[in-house]
């Protein structure tokens, strides 16, 4: 009997394994980290008959949910359901699923896809595939960080792929060599939605957003690469940005990216400050 082991600190789902690995492929990553306490793992099957976790989904706006468990688990990121003229998208993916959660999503619509910002996200990508019976879209940079390898994953070439009219995933680079963000023409009353993971993220202040190699762990991304990302972004349509941990620049998003990236590249040069 083999099982499919979920790392509590991350929240990504393995192969399946008759014992628990060693280590975990995407903690054991200079951008993440191996819990201090030492690698745990736990199964989808465990959590369910825990009763601990709940998936709660939240309408934000036209054609837009939220996705977010409580208790959080992993790295506590928010998925998103979007609505794009019949065709409904899962925008990165979270660890729990349950039959509550499947049921509330086809009262939806259900889904049609996943697409991936990146490998933090991947959590149990292919047991919601397998539920909703749908093709999962990962850029094939970031291949080498699929734990679970499934015939759902559809890797997919190049700097551009649109899934439904005006609903496009742009490959970035970044975070990591493959890190996507979506471009949604028609959210946000057709100016636009961004959403970014955190391969763009809000930070404290929503009037701002930043770039990491590792956010974790603080290692920055250099110039050249940051300023390579705002000159791609520059040519998107949205006013707005989703992060993966539901923090919003609600409006003027796309000159919010450029004066961040121009903060940012003013203080890797040393010319922001002086301390």
């Amino acid at each position: 009997m083999c099982n499919h082991f979920i790392c509590i600190t991350c929240g990504t789902q393995t192969e399946c394994l008759s014992t628990q690995p060693k280590s975990c492929l995407i903690c054991n990553d200079k951008r993440q980290y191996i819990n201090p306490n030492g690698q745990k793992w736990t199964t989808l099957e465990h959590m369910i008959t825990s009763q601990k976790f709940k998936n709660t989904i939240n309408y934000e706006e036209s054609d837009l949910y939220s996705i977010k468990t409580e208790p959080e688990v992993g790295i506590g990121q928010t998925a998103y359901m979007i609505q794009n003229n019949g065709f409904n998208l899962l925008w990165d993916c979270i660890t729990y699923i349950d039959q509550n959660t499947i049921n509330e999503i086809n009262s939806l619509g259900g889904i049609q896809a996943i697409a991936l910002s990146h490998p933090h996200y991947y959590s149990s990508q292919v047991e919601w595939a397998e539920l909703f019976k749908i093709p999962i879209y990962i850029h094939e940079d970031d291949r080498e960080w699929v734990s679970r390898p499934s015939e759902k994953i559809h890797f997919w070439s190049g700097e551009q792929l649109e899934l439904s009219i005006g609903l496009r995933l742009h490959r970035l680079g970044g975070h990591f060599k493959g890190g996507t963000v979506l471009e949604w023409e028609k959210g946000n009353e057709q100016k636009g939605i961004l959403f970014s993971g955190d391969i763009i993220q809000v930070v404290a202040d929503p009037n701002w957003v930043s770039f990491m190699y590792s956010y974790p762990n603080l290692i920055p991304l250099p110039a050249a690469t940051v300023e390579r990302i705002a000159k791609r972004v520059a040519k998107l349509k949205f006013d707005r940005i989703y992060n993966a941990f539901y923090r919003i620049v609600q409006m003027d998003g796309k000159h919010v990216v450029q004066k961040s990236a121009d903060r940012y590249i003013k203080a890797l040069n040393g010319t922001l400050f002086d301390t």
